[in-house]
């Protein structure tokens, strides 16, 4: 058998010595404290996919799936405070890891993503916005 090489896919970056870059993570409660915050722009961005999104949300969190962000990273604040969230943690992580590759410095992944935020009884939109 031949070994074929991995082909390089933008949202998996890697460093020259090929780890991942490293990226902060912030607990759910953590996350809408900074949100929350008056006089404290920080960004929520929800990476999944648009129906999930639409099935409920974060409260302020703002859609960019996965699946359209290397397309629409100009979106992505630069000026502020950046965090990220999904399902359960896993695909803001890799969203993560390609927004600091791309030059994004303040960005934070929220550990346990969206199902951790309900459990929490943290405010959520339910249905399209």
């Amino acid at each position: 058998l031949r070994s074929v090489p991995r082909e390089e896919h933008p949202m998996q970056p890697q460093r020259p010595n090929g780890a991942a870059p490293r990226v902060p993570e912030i607990d759910v409660r953590a996350a809408w404290e900074r949100v929350s915050a008056p006089g404290r722009p920080v960004a929520l961005i929800d990476v999944r996919e648009t129906w999930e999104y639409q099935e409920g949300h974060a409260k302020d969190a703002t859609s960019i799936p996965l699946s359209e962000l290397e397309q629409r990273q100009a979106e992505v604040p630069r000026d502020r405070e950046v965090l990220l969230i999904c399902h359960s943690g896993q695909r803001s992580l890799t969203a993560a890891r390609f927004l600091r590759q791309q030059g994004v410095a303040q960005v934070a992944n929220v550990t346990g993503g969206t199902e951790a935020w309900e459990h929490a009884g943290l405010p959520m939109v339910w249905g399209a916005r």
